[in-house]
């Protein structure tokens, strides 16, 4: 029911949506209804609205529309009336927003996709009391350029974070590395002791534990394209490297994941969607077989894109390590820059594309300034690379909710293909 309300909105964005009249036509009274939609979505149901409106139009000016003409066409009375309502939503404005390359076509909650795990705030109230935290206010946590609500972790008052998670064992694994990378002098997320001193409490099922957030600013993706991809490039390779110092010194069970079988099992799907050639795809998989088992492993942290990463300008350090494995070492430097292209490829701009080769070549300088490079390394990068990139493409073709970034990975990486020979490493 609040689904088929959510597809109302979203395709009558355009027109005046009255409350009274969605409760009607889900069959309950506005109250009821308002109390049904906020704890599906963890939004009040008008706020929600002019979230989404707000998003569709900062993504079409984003598109080329003026700013008049965007905000007219999703309701605002004027522009001032829409700038002011996204800088209370926000905290930046709409073109601070842009800047950020943040605003990206915003995708419709599905909420048949999303992880069943619901913590609502009168739950989380009750979780906190065992840090004497209950009266502190609580705020979900939303992804700015889709508007998707975090599902695993919640803002507590203005210094803290409560996350929630099934899986005890990748959150101890988690504890552990937070512990290890604080005792080597890196900004991590420590949990903080519950009132008993322990570092989690259970809850049933659920898992909770409460760290503090980390000083400072998240990077974003236009911090790599000043100064034509150079030093902020070259300096987030460097910490990566730094931070693998750390890991690889660390023995904790985590999955051990295999690149190269993953890509085995995606090639003839990726294949057939990128319909590329045959000959190309046989090279690609053979060289890379050979080099594989020649690569150093270590635990990484798997998914070091900018979001990820924060600094204060004296400070650094990583956040989310939920997906912290072992893997080949050099996974990272090549996930971190395709996640930077990702957020800033464009199908018009082919300068902005071509600057993004520096700023691989330059995260790739940094990461061997760091920790150096093995020649068989030097010569993988390019296919650990193109071989996420596949795996990337077949799954995200089989998620209907990720529709724009399967289309977004494909065009991407057809380009990345294209470039091949500027990805090796000389």
């Amino acid at each position: 029911m609040i689904q088929n309300s959510i597809d109302y909105i979203e395709d009558h964005l355009k027109a005046d949506i009255d409350a009274a009249e969605l409760a009607s036509r889900a069959g309950f009274s506005v109250f009821h209804f308002y109390r049904l939609f906020q704890a599906a979505v963890g939004y009040p149901i008008m706020q929600y609205i002019l979230r989404r409106r707000l998003l569709h139009t900062v993504y079409a000016m984003r598109c080329g529309s003026k700013g008049i003409d965007a905000a007219l066409e999703y309701g605002f009375e004027t522009y001032a009336g829409f700038y002011k309502a996204f800088l209370r939503e926000f905290g930046c404005t709409p073109q601070e927003f842009l800047k950020s390359r943040r605003a990206k076509r915003p995708i419709k909650p599905n909420l048949s996709l999303e992880a069943v795990m619901t913590v609502t705030h009168k739950k989380a109230a009750g979780i906190l009391r065992h840090w004497n935290l209950e009266n502190e206010p609580i705020t979900d946590i939303y992804y700015d350029g889709t508007g998707e609500k975090n599902a695993h972790a919640l803002y507590i008052g203005e210094q803290y974070v409560l996350k929630f998670t099934e899986d005890r064992e990748k959150l101890e694994s988690n504890i552990r590395l937070a512990c290890a990378l604080d005792a080597a002098g890196l900004c991590a997320a420590l949990p903080i002791p519950t009132e008993e001193g322990k570092p989690y409490y259970t809850d049933g099922e659920i898992h909770f534990c409460l760290t503090r957030r980390l000083p400072g600013r998240q990077a974003v993706t236009s911090d790599f394209y000043a100064e034509e991809g150079g030093s902020a490039a070259r300096f987030i390779g460097g910490i990566i490297g730094q931070l693998h110092k750390t890991l690889i010194k660390l023995e904790l069970p985590v999955f051990e994941a295999d690149l190269l079988e993953a890509f085995r099992h995606a090639l003839p799907k990726a294949q057939s969607i990128l319909r590329t050639d045959g000959t190309f795809c046989a090279e690609l998989s053979s060289r890379f077989e050979s080099l594989y088992k020649k690569l150093p492993r270590q635990i990484i942290h798997r998914d070091p894109n900018p979001g990820n990463i924060i600094s204060d300008g004296n400070t650094w350090g990583f956040i989310d390590f939920e997906l912290s494995e072992r893997n080949v070492r050099i996974f990272d430097p090549c996930y971190a820059a395709t996640a930077i292209l990702s957020e800033s490829f464009s199908d018009t701009d082919s300068e902005q594309n071509e600057t993004w080769l520096t700023v691989y070549r330059n995260i790739f300088a940094g990461y061997e300034d760091a920790v150096g490079l093995t020649e068989e390394e030097r010569e993988a990068a390019p296919y650990v690379l193109l071989a996420n990139q596949m795996i990337c493409v077949a799954w995200f073709s089989e998620q209907e909710k990720y529709r724009e970034q399967f289309e977004a990975n494909r065009k991407m990486t057809l380009w990345l293909i294209e470039k091949f020979e500027e990805l090796k490493l000389r």
